[in-house]
């Protein structure tokens, strides 16, 4: 990861922090994520004296002009820049822990406040890594292929049990993915711009400027960080040469983190040994990318947030947040510092982890 780190003064983040808890006795909260009339009416009782409005994808893009709160994904095109201008908007709350569909210039530069669900869902995307990571080292797909043309094929597989594991990216995903691995004796190393709370299980927390270091010891190397201008196009052919010969890469977090021509000339060399993904760059990836031919490779369509319980657990974070602002508390998972595009852990307000079982 490369880029300069720019820190807020701490007496503009107080400012920030002050507005985004705000009370108010009257809000327009406008809503793009799924949610059922259950989910409406919570949110309807945290914030009694306000408008809720189910706007759904169909609406979103005009419906945002007329939104003093927001929360959601909005997966359609949205005039960003004219919600700034409109000046009303004073809160987006994001259904997603990835921010990169609302952190445009003219949001990062305005007074608008965002919080984003970071770890709301990382126990999903941490167990759908190791679904993935473990399948392909016990190489699933050749034998899902011989079941179905009813061949009993035997050959050898890998082991996750005792191997070196890099995570790129200590936040909400990250950790959990980091205490699940710990039960398969791996050794674990990880880099993060805040390396900050290493638990005992992790043999190092470094900051971002050792990752090249990490690559190279790396068997398996897991990206789990948010895309910014400092993310995208990291892992680029300079960088996965530095990785370990014969390594794994598995990429849950954003497709555009990798380039993905390096990516393919390096599994076509050999050099690597197989990569997993659960995100491509472009998404979806076309039918005649070569990486869908790869018996190296495990692709799934973009799903390891899913849930039963994904909408409950993010209309609960919302609710939380709402009292919060209500009653001039720190949100949780407030992003300081819009550029990261993630909430800092001690940075002033509390992230998802430290509440998410008060």
């Amino acid at each position: 990861m490369t880029g300069t780190l720019i820190r807020l003064n701490p007496k503009r983040q107080k400012i920030l922090l002050t507005l985004a808890c705000s009370k108010w006795s009257t809000m327009r909260i406008v809503l793009c994520y799924p949610v059922t009339r259950d989910h409406l009416q919570q949110i309807a009782a945290a914030a009694p004296e306000s408008e809720v409005v189910d706007a759904g994808q169909q609406r979103i893009a005009d419906e945002l002009f007329a939104a003093d709160v927001f929360c959601g994904h909005a997966k359609v095109p949205v005039d960003w820049e004219g919600v700034v201008r409109q000046g009303r908007l004073r809160w987006i709350q994001s259904s997603a822990a990835g921010m990169d569909h609302c952190l445009v210039p003219a949001v990062v530069e305005s007074e608008i406040v965002v919080t984003s669900a970071s770890g709301v869902l990382a126990d999903q995307v941490a167990e759908h890594a190791i679904a993935l990571i473990t399948g392909w080292c016990r190489d699933l797909p050749t034998f899902v292929r011989a079941q179905q043309s009813r061949e009993f094929v035997r050959r050898p597989t890998r082991d996750l049990t005792g191997s070196t594991v890099g995570i790129v990216g200590f936040g909400g995903v990250g950790r959990r993915l980091a205490e699940l691995l710990a039960g398969f004796r791996t050794r674990i190393l990880a880099t993060d711009m805040f390396p900050v709370d290493k638990p005992d299980y992790v043999e190092a927390l470094w900051p971002a400027e050792e990752l090249p270091q990490m690559v190279a010891q790396a068997d398996v190397l897991v990206l789990s960080l948010p895309l910014n201008g400092m993310t995208r196009g990291m892992v680029d052919a300079a960088l996965l040469s530095r990785m370990k010969p014969g390594a794994l890469l598995a990429n849950m977090a954003r497709g555009p983190l990798v380039v993905t021509a390096d990516l393919v000339e390096c599994l076509q060399s050999g050099h690597l040994a197989g990569a997993v993904m659960d995100v491509t760059d472009p998404e979806p990836l076309p039918a005649e990318s070569e990486l869908w031919g790869m018996p190296n490779v495990m692709i799934t369509p973009h799903v390891g947030g899913q849930s039963a319980w994904r909408i409950d657990n993010m209309t609960d974070l919302f609710c939380r947040n709402l009292c919060r602002w209500q009653a001039g508390r720190p949100l949780i998972n407030y992003l300081s510092d819009k550029r990261l595009g993630f909430p800092i852990r001690g940075g002033g307000a509390p992230v998802w982890g430290e509440v998410c079982e008060s």
